[in-house]
């Protein structure tokens, strides 16, 4: 439901996803309503001291007249400027305009450049988890990695517009008596309990360690011994939970997806998403592709007398992890076909 307006001629774009975890950047040529990748490079982003250096790096490797640019940011977006939530940089987009000799470059929260980027997805790109009956309407989308980001697509004027939300630093809500025990844990650990303590990478390995120090399943000698010494100690939970060899990552793999599932039916009926919710992210691709779909379904759907609006919403597993850096590129060239910057998600 997303086209691009025509370009004016081929145009070059700078996109950028930017996160906790990595910094993603690439040069896209516009032309005749197409984009097409030009040149990429991702950046480990604790190496760097700022987003301009990153660009600056990539400009070094990949000179180019650029026209239009755009980053996705993973924080809230004010008035052109963000500070990154998981990473400590400043970000302005007037100045990196002004200090890298750029074209007045878009910064948007990084969720709303994912929504663009899902709109323009191939269905190759898409899983359907829950076929529902779509109608015409909004549409969300809630994406769990470093952190949890959510995002409304709003349908206004006969095409989709991704709009900023920060609702994964929403309070988190225990949907049992087990959740209300990981409330108070994650509370006492951290001072206040969000979603996105419970729904990210880190958040994995908070439920691992509330179901260890609480004694509700133990950690084997052997599986402490492996976890001291990683390098990404969530991901090593979710393998271990995904095959099955530790009682403790099945357990805590168990209680994220059925969270996760309840957060994104939370996100679904927040913007009324009559037209589908998308789920991206890492951490999605890797649990939901595979064993746990059902787990996420039951509890997306279980929202009492609401239950049945829930299930006539289609689920769309977004399995293309580039999908925030295409977005970001599609909001540039939103914004160079019509001349203008575009302000919604800001």
């Amino acid at each position: 439901s997303f086209a691009l307006s025509q370009f004016r001629t081929v145009s070059m774009i700078l996109a950028g996803d930017i996160g906790g975890t990595h910094a993603r950047l690439a040069l896209f040529t516009a032309s005749a309503g197409a984009l097409a990748i030009h040149a990429q490079q991702s950046y480990a982003s604790h190496l760097f001291a700022s987003l301009q250096d990153v660009i600056q790096a990539f400009l070094r490797d990949h000179p180019a007249a650029v026209e239009a640019a755009c980053f996705g940011v993973a924080g809230p977006v004010i008035r052109n400027r963000a500070t990154a939530t998981n990473l400590a940089w400043e970000i302005d987009g007037a100045i990196l305009s002004q200090a890298l000799q750029l074209p007045p470059v878009l910064l948007l929260n990084d969720l709303a450049a994912y929504a663009y980027g899902a709109l323009a997805l191939p269905p190759q790109d898409c899983v359907m988890l829950q076929a529902g009956a779509a109608a015409e309407g909004n549409r969300a989308l809630i994406a769990a990695g470093t952190g949890l980001g959510i995002s409304g697509i709003l349908w206004r004027g006969g095409r989709h517009w991704p709009m900023a939300a920060e609702g994964g630093h929403a309070d988190f809500a225990p949907i049992d008596d087990l959740g209300v025990d990981l409330y108070r844990y994650v509370r006492a650990k951290f001072g206040r309990a969000s979603f996105e303590r419970v729904l990210s990478g880190p958040g994995l390995q908070n439920i691992f360690e509330f179901l260890r120090d609480t004694g509700r399943a133990p950690q084997p000698p052997e599986l402490a011994a492996e976890l001291a010494h990683s390098a990404d100690i969530p991901a090593a939970i979710s393998a271990h939970g995904l095959a099955g060899d530790y009682a403790i990552c099945e357990q805590a793999v168990e209680i994220f997806c059925r969270y996760y599932g309840a957060c994104a039916g939370n996100t679904a009926l927040n913007f009324m998403a009559t037209g589908g919710l998308y789920v991206g992210g890492g951490i999605a691709i890797r649990m939901l592709a595979r064993t746990e779909t059902q787990k996420f379904l039951e509890a997306f759907n279980s929202k009492g007398r609401l239950t049945a609006v829930l299930q006539a919403i289609p689920v769309i597993l977004i399995n293309n992890e580039y999908t925030g850096l295409i977005g970001a590129a599609h909001a540039a060239a939103d914004s160079l076909a019509t001349d203008r910057q575009l302000t919604i998600g800001n």
